[in-house]
């Protein structure tokens, strides 16, 4: 594996490390990691670093609706210049280009179901290229990016009755 590779996925799995842990964990030069994730993130290879909430545990709980988008394409810009209207949105998290029954799968956020609804039907589904579209509100999130929500640190052995 690629110096580049094991920086990302150790970056991946953990954001707050700094370079002197990145450079101790792989056995590299600190300047060495450090020039290498600049460059990362000028190749726009790293985009970004964010933490995972948990915002059920927070005064603020936004309601978080998966919508799935059939489209018709235009022609000479495929799916991807309906997808970037939609993506532009600040509501929506994540937008991806699927195969199977629909086109594309944009994740939104909103403070409430009514304004996620709002925003779907004011938005996304009054664009041109939108023939249909369906919503799916997220009830609880179990795991997300490989973090688990729902930490249960109870006995789960059975009672033994002789």
């Amino acid at each position: 594996m690629e110096i580049r590779e094991k920086l990302l996925l150790l970056l991946e799995e953990n954001a707050r490390l700094s370079i002197g842990e990145l450079a101790v964990m792989t056995g590299l030069d600190a300047d060495v990691v450090a020039a290498t994730v600049a460059q990362l993130e000028a190749d726009s290879v790293i985009l970004g670093y964010s933490a995972a909430v948990n915002w059920e545990k927070t005064s603020l709980d936004p309601v978080t609706a998966l919508i799935e988008v059939r489209v018709a394409p235009q022609r000479d810009q495929g799916f991807d210049h309906i997808a970037r209207r939609i993506y532009r949105f600040p509501q929506v998290k994540s937008c991806y280009l699927m195969s199977g029954g629909f086109d594309l799968m944009v994740i939104v956020e909103d403070t409430s179901l009514k304004a996620v609804a709002q925003f779907v039907s004011e938005k996304i589904a009054p664009l041109d290229s939108v023939l249909s579209t369906q919503t799916h509100f997220i009830l609880k999130k179990y795991k997300m990016n490989g973090l688990e929500f729902d930490v249960h640190n109870g006995d789960d052995r059975e009672a033994v009755v002789l």
